[in-house]
């Protein structure tokens, strides 16, 4: 096939981009263009991120900003964000000035463990694998402890190992379940390391464990891995205020709008059509945090989904009510595996920055920053969705999208900018808008 290809990954960078543009590109004369000039022209720089990945042809940017005005415990944050999603930012940066003036965010961590489990096969009588357990765990921790030394120094490491039954599911089938504090990284590494010496030590062990025939002896390791869903690795956000507080606009009154905010709420608690966007909002402000300190957003999505379907259904995040003495209340709990030593946040550069930025904070402060820039979102998205509808804000910041999509002048830009804010900004519209401009 004449598009296959060996020794790729062996070929420079030039080489890479000359083979794609030829194989696939070959109508394309800008193609190459394209791809060099997002290269950073610090090559040392360039170089770092080259490493990131493997097989790389350039880099694909996403705009960073950020959302200032944020009360978190008394303490005013302002907040890199990393997403190419119009109207996020303004967004978070608007609940945030609205709580900044009503007492701001409160934040805790609940609890901070982690998961990584040994997934096995054992097919010989369950009370004599028991035993070998119980015998065999303080070994387990022993030839880990090289592993967990520097983890331990610092007031963290393994925290207990259990072995679990899942034979009602598969046959044969069990677990060596471990958790684990890992303080400030997130931790995949250490966690994985552990959990392959376990598996180690436990296969090659079960052959001296005299209750054990030689049938019994025969422990299969399938994998050892640790888990993204972490729901003991938990942190709260709340906002509250008086509910005659709650409206900064005519016509409404703040009963009225804690009446619809929380209806709202509740509807995003029983259905799960309603709950998944919902949620994603929630997610439009965790994520571009998550990505601007260099931790993994995909990690992060895969265990706050998993919680959010913990009880059956998927359902709301968050949730709202207002209190016998009138206090308007929105909260959220949530499952944050964060990190803030490792990884990438010791060697991006805007990672850096970014950390710095925060106070250079620990990894529960992170998660509590992180949950705070997700509640926001939120709000934001449910006030303008019970007020004045969602399009209004979104398609007013979309607007810029869609005139740089049609190529227009700064003084255009201008004009119409000036024009749609006090007209309803639809895709049509605004070509139409550009188009008698240009006439």
């Amino acid at each position: 096939m004449s598009n296959t290809i060996s020794g790729f990954s062996k070929r420079s960078k030039s080489e890479k981009i000359d083979w794609l543009v030829n194989t696939y590109l070959p109508n394309n004369k800008q193609a190459k263009q394209l791809l060099t000039q997002y290269w950073n022209t610090d090559t040392k720089l360039q170089q770092l991120h080259d490493e990131f990945i493997e097989n790389t042809i350039t880099n694909y940017y996403l705009p960073l900003g950020v959302a200032p005005n944020f009360l978190i415990n008394n303490e005013v944050y302002t907040i890199p964000m990393a997403i190419e999603e119009s109207s996020v930012v303004a967004a978070a940066s608007k609940a945030a000035k609205f709580w900044l003036e009503r007492g701001g965010f409160k934040t805790k961590v609940i609890a901070t463990e982690k998961i990584g489990q040994v997934h096995f096969k054992f097919n010989g009588k369950k009370t004599h694998l028991a035993s070998y357990f119980k015998f065999i765990k303080p070994q387990l921790l022993k030839d880990a402890q090289p592993i967990s030394a520097n983890m331990e120094k610092r007031g963290g490491g393994i925290l207990d190992i259990e072995l679990r039954d899942k034979t009602t599911d598969i046959d044969g089938y069990y677990q060596l379940h471990a958790t684990f504090e890992t303080l400030d990284a997130m931790g995949a590494n250490f966690i994985n390391s552990c959990l392959e010496q376990f598996a180690k030590t436990f296969k090659n062990e079960a052959i001296h464990f005299d209750r054990f025939s030689s049938e019994d002896s025969q422990i299969d390791i399938v994998m050892s891995i640790l888990s993204n869903y972490v729901p003991e690795c938990l942190v709260r956000a709340e906002v509250s205020c008086p509910v005659a507080q709650l409206t900064e606009q005519n016509g409404i009154t703040g009963e009225a709008f804690a009446t619809k905010f929380i209806e709202a709420v509740k509807i995003a608690e029983v259905e799960p059509y309603r709950a998944v966007t919902h949620n994603k909002g929630i997610m439009n402000g965790i994520d571009a945090v998550v990505l601007a300190t260099g931790n993994d957003f995909r990690a992060i999505e895969a265990g706050v989904h998993a919680y959010a379907s913990r009880n059956g259904t998927y359902s709301s995040l968050s949730h709202a009510e207002v209190t016998d003495d009138g206090i308007f209340k929105f909260w959220m709990e949530i499952p944050l595996a964060l990190g803030t030593v490792g990884g990438l946040t010791g060697l991006h550069p805007l990672v850096k920055l970014n950390l710095e930025m925060l106070g250079k904070p620990s990894a529960k402060m992170l998660m509590q920053i992180v949950a705070v820039a997700g509640l926001a979102q939120n709000f934001a998205a449910l006030r303008s969705l019970t007020t004045t509808g969602i399009q209004q804000g979104h398609m007013k910041m979309h607007l810029m999208n869609i005139l740089n999509q049609f190529e227009a002048s700064p003084s255009e830009k201008e004009n119409l900018v000036n024009h749609f804010k006090t007209e309803t900004v639809t895709h049509s519209a605004v070509v139409d808008a550009l188009e008698k401009l240009r006439r």
